[in-house]
């Protein structure tokens, strides 16, 4: 059975790069959201399993998302991928319960790997 997989980023462009970038084979049903507010329908929807969440979006942030999943308890396993690499950020979404921080441009190769070490492929 397919896994509900929702990519959240503002811009469509990196949306269509992070489902490219998904490993050849992967049984995953794909969702696309464009802002936090559109990320918690999807999720509270099922449709968003795993999520793959940007940070600086317009109407809720990344930062928003997480907090609201944490609180809400709603199941699902997220996956940031920014391009704000403080240290700062990387911390603070852990915290919120991300399961890791992947760096934009999202590299193909790294996306795999932090899959395959989390047993989520």
């Amino acid at each position: 059975m397919a896994i509900p997989l929702l990519i959240c980023d503002d811009s469509n462009m990196a949306r269509k790069q992070v489902a490219r970038s998904l490993p050849e084979g992967w049984d995953v049903d794909i969702t696309f959201a464009g802002n936090g507010m559109e990320a918690l329908d999807a999720i509270r929807a099922g449709k968003g399993e795993m999520v793959f969440l940007d940070l600086t979006m317009p109407e809720m942030d990344g930062y928003g998302v997480l907090d609201i999943v944490k609180k809400e308890d709603l199941n699902c396993v997220i996956i940031v991928i920014s391009g704000d690499i403080q240290p700062e950020a990387i911390d603070r979404v852990k915290t919120l319960g991300a399961l890791e921080f992947i760096k934009k441009p999202i590299d193909k190769q790294k996306l795999s790997s932090v899959l395959e070490t989390f047993g989520l492929l």
